[in-house]
């Protein structure tokens, strides 16, 4: 039997229900076995993995790696680079560049820039007023997903009206496609913040009362309604409140195909932090008191929140200091970050490291139509593989970032639970804890394994399924049908 490129061995394989202990074999960048270590093939090369745990490559459904447009923020390769030595080996990319990710032309010009990415890529098209007529014309050229920027953020793109957004559910809801929401009420926040202005209220936490829970609450509820008529799968993105939470408690429990994902700033902080930090802790949503905090861990483990992301959102330091609070950035960097955060509180007892699998990876996996490919370390999945040493203490340092944004709320936090190795689809992209290099380059677009079953839309009456078809039967003409004389 010829020899495979790689097996791992010793290492304890994590899945959502059970650690094993286990050795891996890869070979052409797929998973071909998984077992005893007396079992394993012979092997071009070994990775000893005695005393660490081996989890599926982290999926993070968020990050904006602002190419093209902004690359004194990020390029796709510093972002790619800081999500490789996360132990991140996805993430789909949000559309709020320059130009947004809304025609062809600009699908093209990041999908060239996303050539130089260590890590695998889904890429989400913009769902806006001008863009519905384009939707499936962006599918074909290799969008996975769409976003809908219900709420204001980075960027000022126009929030749909609410008829676009029933339309574009109405034009995804037969395809299977996902659309990710920013769920704020816009109307709210724009008077709120000029009103705040105009009173000369500049201070952090002027940020977060332009910008209260019950703009959250509505809009989900609103985009709830309109996924439920129409059979539309949605993603609530970065859920801040605990407010909502009723509503997609409900919602799921009526089948309506929801996913919801939060991010560690949310489990984590709260408005203490936001007054001591100041504006490099202001993003959209805001980060709130701290009566938040433990109801999304709670509804992370009651299944409520599916999944973990980061909102990776970097600026320059300059951008994020300055005095006024509105004039600060929205977001900072998060995607390597995560999961040390994440894998202390896992540490502290806060959940299972099997319940870190299903919302770092497993969830996300599912949800954009990969599992099975990606999200499992099991025979003929892709072999993305996070190599953890749950004991590794660390101080997180915004200066040794990868991200061109050297600036986190994160600093001088002390972590325990860090990634050594991380692998893409069998590559190193991460060594002993050190970026490789010449991987830049090795990821590929997702679009390409992506699975999305089509459910047929619900409770859309016939004739106002497509409305700018002509329904059978009826004259197409303005001039009324006449009935033959009696």
């Amino acid at each position: 039997m010829s020899k495979v490129d790689l097996v791992i061995r010793g290492g304890k394989v994590v899945s959502p229900d059970r650690i094993v202990e286990a050795s891996v074999a890869i070979d052409g960048g797929v998973i071909v076995a998984v077992g005893h270590d007396d079992l394993m093939p012979a092997a071009r090369e070994e990775l000893r993995a005695d005393g660490l745990f081996l989890l599926p490559g982290a999926i993070d459904s968020h990050v904006h790696f602002r190419d093209p447009g902004y690359p004194h923020k990020e390029t796709w390769k510093t972002g790619s680079a800081a999500a490789a030595c996360g132990g991140v080996t996805t993430v789909f990319e949000m559309p709020n560049t320059n130009p947004p990710t809304g025609t062809v032309e600009a699908l093209r010009i990041k999908q060239q820039a996303a050539g130089s990415s260590y890590v695998d890529y889904g890429i989400h098209g913009l769902l806006g007023d001008d863009t519905i007529d384009r939707l499936e014309e962006l599918l074909e050229a290799g969008v996975t997903s769409f976003k809908a920027f219900v709420g204001n953020t980075f960027g000022n793109l126009p929030a749909p009206t609410d008829g676009a957004l029933l339309e574009g559910f109405e034009k995804l809801a037969p395809l299977g496609i996902r659309t990710v929401v920013h769920a704020e009420n816009s109307s709210i926040m724009a008077r709120r913040q000029q009103r705040m202005e105009a009173a000369g209220r500049i201070d952090p936490l002027a940020h977060l009362a332009s910008r209260p829970a019950v703009c959250e609450v509505e809009a989900i509820g609103r985009v709830l309604t309109l996924a439920e008529w129409t059979g539309a799968r949605v993603h609530i993105a970065h859920h801040s409140s605990r407010d909502s939470l009723f509503l997609l408690r409900e919602a799921k429990r009526r089948g309506v195909d929801v996913t919801v994902e939060t991010c560690p700033q949310y489990l984590l902080l709260n408005t203490g932090d936001m007054t001591r930090l100041g504006g490099i802790l202001r993003l959209n949503p805001p980060i709130r008191e701290a009566h938040h905090n433990q109801p999304l861990w709670d509804a992370l483990l009651e299944g409520v929140i599916d999944m973990i992301a980061t909102d990776h959102a970097p600026h320059a330091p300059e951008e994020k200091t300055r005095a006024n609070i509105w004039e600060c950035d929205c977001g900072f960097p998060g995607v390597e970050t995560q999961m040390p955060l994440m894998l202390t509180e896992i540490n502290r007892e806060r959940a299972t490291l099997m319940d870190y699998v299903r919302w770092s990876s497993v969830n996300p996996a599912k949800a954009w139509g990969l599992y099975g490919t990606k999200g499992v370390i099991a025979a003929g999945a892709h072999a993305d593989i996070a190599v953890v040493d749950m004991d590794r203490q660390g101080v997180l340092a915004e200066g040794k970032l990868h991200s061109l944004s050297k600036i986190s709320p994160w600093n001088g936090r002390v972590v325990q639970g860090c990634p050594l190795h991380t692998l893409v689809r069998g590559r190193f992209v991460m060594r002993d804890g050190r970026l490789v290099e010449d991987a830049a380059g090795w990821g590929r677009s997702v679009k390409a394994v992506q699975q999305m079953p089509a459910p047929r839309p619900r409770n859309v009456d016939t004739y106002t399924a497509n409305i700018l078809e002509t329904p059978p039967g009826v004259p197409s003409t303005a001039e009324p049908r006449r009935e033959a004389a009696q």
